[in-house]
């Protein structure tokens, strides 16, 4: 069975996978899933783009032979736009649909099913068609996979390449296939014995069947659980590793490299192990499906005695809400009829505490209270039932030494800032590593200069950046120039660097 690699998705990856159930929540949303069925229907028959009139014809087809098919309205485009949105569909301009002027000049679109978002109509068809009639624990399905296993450990003796790739994809299948019907047959059988409350008469009817079927199950399982560890060992034995190598010769997936699909198959391989071959260290998966369904059998037997002995006495939940309801309906009045219930299913009142989010538009007006995200309450609020006030300001608290410290940092640094600068116009910036100081004064008369530059000609022409006395020309050069500093060298290619002293003008006012 394949890994599932949904646990690796990030909760971006899976939000943006979740967008796609978004047409389920809508207030129309059986007619959205009609619109996909009449998508399917077209698809069945080969025609994958299909336009809006295309979807219109085929809903009134499924009309003829279904009741509750919606009427295709005007808004079939739209709706068929909020599913692209939500990234079921996909929506392509289709020119070629336009018989004339005036329908060329408006949008002809046509829509096709995504990849995924077909995987998300399937999921809803499959969870609407789902039946707990169709639940069972296949007893069979050993004697067909301890074949599968000898048949794979002799071809991948003689080396039958094909051979090998047809057994392991069967046995690939039979393990996915066991583990859903074992999941599926447990939750089942949990939410059949929660149940039985309401409905003894249902459970009563099938108890037979049911103990027999896990009774057999796992008589099944005890006789051919030793021969498929045996089995599998032999499978082993014959070379996993070129076992694994020509299956995935023969893996016919496109879109996945060699690598790939080896690792790929090795994940399938260990998990097919973990069924059937036995561990000192951990117990197989088969072990823990057998420990589980015998003691679904104790709790079949336990719930069984405790309905038969219920019947015997004549009280059970149903005879209890019999007497709970007379009661209720025989008090004097509503306050009482109310205290009843309350005692009787400890129900107390509730404060409810509502408090705005700071972000209103991050959280849609459609989403419940269970689904949004909580905001902080405070203590006040919820103590007293008053929201906090921010009371009478303080006073501004004057801090005189800190800001001679920040006031002498500044002076500090601008003095620094002068140095550097006279330096530059001093020693220049070439032969020489400048320090932190220079540097970070270069870098900045540097950016106006490159800011300031404009195009003459076609070309572009030199460039200036003056500050604090200093100023950069940037002179274009073929040889371009280089200056080193104590981060590194900053390269300028086709530019050449000069410094020079710059005199600022004072204005007489």
């Amino acid at each position: 069975m394949v890994e599932r690699r949904a646990l690796d998705m990030d909760s971006l990856a899976i939000s943006d996978r979740f967008r796609l159930f978004n047409f389920t929540r809508r207030d129309d949303h059986v007619t959205y899933l009609w619109i996909l069925r009449a998508m399917d229907r077209l698809r069945e028959v080969h025609q994958v783009q299909v336009a809006p009139d295309d979807v219109a014809a085929a809903l009134r087809e499924l009309a003829a032979s279904h009741d509750q098919v919606p009427v295709a309205d005007r808004n079939l485009r739209d709706r068929l736009d909020e599913l692209h949105a939500d990234r079921v569909v996909h929506r392509f301009d289709d020119a070629s649909r336009a018989g004339n002027l005036t329908r060329y000049r408006n949008r002809q679109s046509v829509y096709q099913f995504s990849e995924l978002g077909y995987w998300a109509y399937q999921a809803v068809e499959n969870l609407l068609g789902a039946r707990i009639e169709d639940v069972n624990l296949s007893r069979l399905v050993f004697s067909e996979v301890l074949d599968d296993l000898r048949a794979l450990a002799e071809a991948n003796r003689t080396g039958q390449d094909e051979q090998v790739y047809r057994r392991l994809s069967r046995l690939d299948s039979a393990m996915e296939d066991m583990g859903r019907r074992s999941a599926q047959f447990h939750v089942t059988l949990g939410e059949i014995l929660r149940s039985t409350d309401a409905s003894p008469d249902m459970f009563l009817r099938h108890k037979n069947a049911l103990l027999v079927h896990m009774s057999d199950f796992m008589a099944e399982l005890d006789r051919y659980l030793p021969r498929l560890d045996r089995a599998v060992r032999e499978v082993e034995a014959t070379g996993l590793a070129t076992l694994l190598s020509r299956a995935s010769e023969r893996d016919e997936r496109l879109f996945m490299e060699r690598d790939e699909r080896l690792a790929d198959w090795r994940r399938r391989w260990q998990a097919l192990r973990a069924w059937f071959a036995s561990d000192d260290a951990m117990p197989t998966r088969a072990a823990e499906l057998h420990s589980a369904t015998r003691s679904a059998v104790s709790g079949v037997i336990a719930l069984l005695r405790q309905i038969t002995e219920a019947q015997r006495g004549g009280v059970n939940r149903s005879t209890q809400l019999r007497h709970l309801a007379e009661w209720v309906f025989n008090t004097p009045d509503d306050g009482a009829a109310h205290a009843l219930m309350g005692a009787a299913f400890n129900v107390r009142s509730a404060r409810h505490l509502g408090v705005a989010h700071d972000d209103e538009e991050q959280i849609p007006p459609d989403m419940t209270w269970w689904d949004a995200p909580g905001v902080e309450v405070s203590v006040t609020l919820f103590r007293s039932g008053t929201a906090p006030t921010t009371g009478v300001p303080r006073p501004v608290r004057r801090n005189p030494g800190a800001q001679a410290r920040l006031r002498g940092q500044q002076v500090a640094d601008r003095s620094a800032e002068r140095e550097a600068a006279a330096r530059l116009i001093e020693r220049g910036a070439h032969d020489r590593v400048l320090g932190e100081a220079d540097t970070r004064v270069l870098l900045r008369l540097v950016t106006r200069a490159l800011e300031g530059r404009t195009v003459v000609a076609g070309r572009l022409s030199s460039a200036t950046g003056a500050g604090d006395g200093t100023m950069v020309r940037l002179v274009p050069d073929p040889a371009g120039s280089t200056v080193r500093t104590s981060q590194g060298r900053l390269h300028l290619p086709g530019l050449r660097l000069e410094v020079v002293g710059h005199r600022t003008r004072t204005k007489n006012v």
